[in-house]
């Protein structure tokens, strides 16, 4: 098993969450952004520049996931994509996606970008909060224990 992180967007606490997760654990964990991403000196975490442009990093992650790896991502049709080549996916707010709540969240972005078009809607998403780092954090260590085998 890998995790793969979707890293431009990745809130900082979720990359000290992840990092110290790789530390733990020895869990290979790759860190894929269209820039340069700090992080500790451990064998097994990897920092993968994949260049300017719009779905470079996504493309990377889907070229190179199996399907016992993870991706922490907010990007949901990355998730869909993921889903549909069997490997997991999760959000910086600890939400697993599934096959059933992908499609649902892929309809309601549609939705809402639709509104926001129109002009009809404006309002941007919420913040991250310390109970969505508490989140994540709980449901990131409930995946690896259960899926997790040295």
């Amino acid at each position: 098993m890998k995790i793969y992180v979707d890293a431009d967007s990745c809130p900082r606490p979720i990359k000290k969450i992840l990092f110290r997760l790789a530390h733990r654990t020895g869990i290979i964990i790759l860190f894929v952004a269209n820039k340069a991403i700090i992080a500790p000196r451990l064998t097994n975490i990897k920092t993968i520049e994949v260049g300017k442009g719009i779905d470079k990093a996504d493309e990377y992650i889907l070229e190179k996931i199996s399907p016992n790896d993870l991706i922490i991502t907010s990007d949901i049709p990355l998730a869909a994509d993921v889903i549909t080549k069997g490997a997991s996916a999760l959000n910086h707010r600890g939400e697993l996606f599934t096959k059933e709540n992908v499609r649902q969240r892929l309809n309601l972005r549609d939705f809402m970008s639709t509104m926001r078009a129109s002009g009809a809607y404006t309002a941007g998403g919420t913040s991250f909060s310390n109970s969505n780092r508490v989140e994540f954090s709980n449901a990131v260590d409930r995946f690896v224990a259960k899926n997790h085998h040295d």
